[in-house]
């Protein structure tokens, strides 16, 4: 009965640092989430004000001499 105890005492043991190991894993991963959101939002917003600036620069282009 003793042993017994002792060897779930171990595992609860090592289950709560596998617990703490996973955790620290996922709060590294969300904060990388986070960052890289941010990176994707901010090179959406450029990659729409390059678009928006070269459909204004064609608009305002004069037509080529053929025309």
């Amino acid at each position: 009965m003793q042993d017994d105890i002792i060897e779930l005492q171990t595992r609860l043991a090592f289950q709560d640092g596998i617990i703490d190991q996973l955790n620290q894993v996922v709060t590294r991963q969300q904060i990388q989430i986070d960052r890289l959101q941010r990176q994707l939002e901010k090179l959406s917003g450029q990659v729409e004000n390059l678009h928006q600036a070269q459909l204004i620069r064609q608009a305002d282009e004069s037509p080529p001499p053929h025309y």
